[in-house]
């Protein structure tokens, strides 16, 4: 079986690629702590030291690479704007370089931030990027590096991704509606909500059955919703659940009275048509992969694990 090293083994699809790539071969895991959340080892992959992955790369020879690494702090980047890069550009770079030179796959994950959301429809692949801030911009560094370097494989972009682990929207609006009868939450941005599962589930695929793709994909589950209409649909879901004790209010609010560092785009869907063209199927609505993630959250999920 190929070795496939796993960059970002710890995040919200790192652990969902742990499950879903196990099938398809010895998966190395590395992380940025050497030490994965449920205490097991794994390697060193820190994203802010780029210079050392070679080293690690020439050490296990991966028959291919698949790497959640990122910097996603969107408001973060703003002012450390050396370590986005590092991480989002430069860590990329040289995967893809390593890559390129002993003509291995290289998997990686981009954004729907590298669009400006100024758009009236989903966006193609071929759209021109056109980032509105740090973040977005040093995704888009990563996405030219990789092309640049003729690296096979393929780079997925995706959007609004959440899951039952690690720290996201969804998990950030049970820790709230537990503590909260009433929330306020954007609604003039509008994008799909997408589960780490389906990210990693289609990533198997292609790994297994399209190992041959190339270029840029978009991987996003069907149809679209504004952060407050994904909020109300969670706490809904979690309800019915009781994975909360009450259904808080949910007040919708404009960006401007939600200030945030970083603009966010107002409209940030993906076309994913070639991805479906590919895989014989279209992607699940984005509210039948919610339901799938509720089931997977235990009722007595402790506040700080979220």
């Amino acid at each position: 079986m190929k070795k496939i090293l796993l960059l970002g083994a710890n995040g919200q699809i790192g652990h969902e690629l742990r499950r879903s790539l196990s099938a398809q071969g010895t998966i190395i895991p590395a992380n940025r702590t050497g030490l994965l959340p449920e205490g097991t080892p794994c390697e060193v992959a820190d994203f802010d030291h780029p210079e050392y992955l070679p080293a690690l790369l020439e050490r296990h020879r991966p028959g291919i690479v698949v790497n959640a690494a990122a910097f996603t702090a969107v408001d973060r980047a703003e002012e450390y704007v050396d370590a986005a890069c590092r991480a989002n550009a430069e860590a990329p770079a040289l995967l893809a370089g390593y890559c390129s030179e002993h003509g291995i796959p290289l998997i990686h994950y981009s954004s729907d931030y590298v669009f400006d959301g100024t758009g009236d429809r989903p966006y193609r692949e071929e759209d021109p990027a056109s980032p509105l801030g740090v973040y977005g911009a040093s995704k888009r560094a990563g996405e030219v590096a990789i092309l640049e370097s003729g690296a096979p494989g393929v780079i997925l972009r995706t959007s609004w991704v959440y899951g039952a682990y690690g720290s996201n929207f969804l998990l950030t609006m049970l820790r709230q509606a537990r503590a909260s009868a009433e929330l306020r939450v954007v609604s003039d941005q509008r994008g799909t909500p997408t589960p780490a599962q389906l990210i990693a589930d289609v990533t198997a695929e292609i790994v297994a059955a399209h190992p041959d793709t190339q270029g840029i994909l978009h991987l996003a589950a069907g149809g679209e919703t504004s952060w407050h209409g994904f909020a109300e649909a969670i706490l809904a879901g979690a309800h019915r659940r009781g994975l909360i004790p009450r259904l808080p209010r949910v007040l919708p609010v404009t960006s401007s009275d939600y200030p945030a560092r970083a603009s966010r785009p107002a409209y940030s869907r993906l076309d994913t048509g070639k991805l479906e063209a590919l895989l014989g199927r279209p992607m699940p609505a984005w509210e039948t992969g919610l339901e799938a993630v509720l089931d997977h959250i235990p009722p007595d999920l402790p506040l700080d694990s979220m």
